[in-house]
């Protein structure tokens, strides 16, 4: 039976392997999801185009073009930038998944896979990203952010924030949990037509780090930042 909700979604699954394509189209059709294939890297780039999807589902390893530049040349396209990529892989190493969150994944998951899962996984995936797209107020921690009124408080005090640090703490706290690297904090917050360097966004992140939690905004070494209210 299929999903009204999720029947307007498109899906692009890409691998190499036609049985692990099967699996996932199998599962993925029964829940009302828009589907299209490809089975390398160059193949998905071409076929996105045309099907602009919401969601493309990437195997990391295959050949002519990996799933790591796959994900980046696709988030280099206009019409594509937005797509939401979720990642699997038979490779558990850590770097692995550095570059995988470095080339725009929104998560990631190790094979072998578990079809219902992955189909939870999936629907919370895009649950979310609706909910960001529509929500005015954020709060989280002892933060309270209005984007209406650019007004933000911590612990019922004001926070004075200059405009770029609003709406970089306000993008950073609508995400929480999710890495972003400094190319996509400086387009999401200062625009893909402005000028500034990458050390901006460190700067920035120093001024926010004195108004709330230090730990709330951390940086992972490599890759880029995360907002958490865990302390560890």
């Amino acid at each position: 039976m299929s999903h009204p909700a999720a029947n307007s979604t498109k899906i692009l699954l890409v691998d190499d392997d036609p049985d692990i394509l099967e699996l996932l189209e199998y599962n993925l059709a029964k829940e009302g999801f828009l589907l299209a294939k490809a089975s390398d890297g160059k193949e998905a780039i071409s076929i996105a185009q045309e099907f602009n999807p919401q969601l493309v589902i990437l195997d990391v390893m295959m050949p002519a073009m990996d799933g790591i530049e796959t994900a980046r040349r696709m988030k280099s396209m206009p019409e594509l930038k937005d797509a939401l990529i979720l990642f699997l892989t038979a490779r558990g190493e850590e770097y692995t998944e550095v570059a995988a969150f470095d080339a725009g994944a929104h998560d990631y998951i190790i094979k072998p896979i578990k079809p219902r899962a992955l189909v939870s996984r999936i629907k919370a995936m895009l649950k979310r990203e609706t909910i960001e797209d529509n929500q005015e107020v954020t709060d989280i921690g002892g933060l309270h952010i209005n984007r209406t009124q650019y007004a933000a408080t911590f612990d019922g005090k004001a926070l004075v924030l200059p405009k770029k640090e609003f709406e970089l703490l306000s993008f950073l706290a609508k995400n929480p949990n999710k890495v972003f690297n400094r190319d996509e904090l400086l387009e999401k917050v200062w625009g893909s037509d402005v000028y500034v360097v990458e050390r901006t966004i460190d700067v920035h992140i120093r001024k926010l780090r004195e108004k709330i939690p230090e730990y709330y905004i951390k940086t992972l070494k490599g890759v880029g930042y995360l907002f958490s209210i865990e302390k560890n």
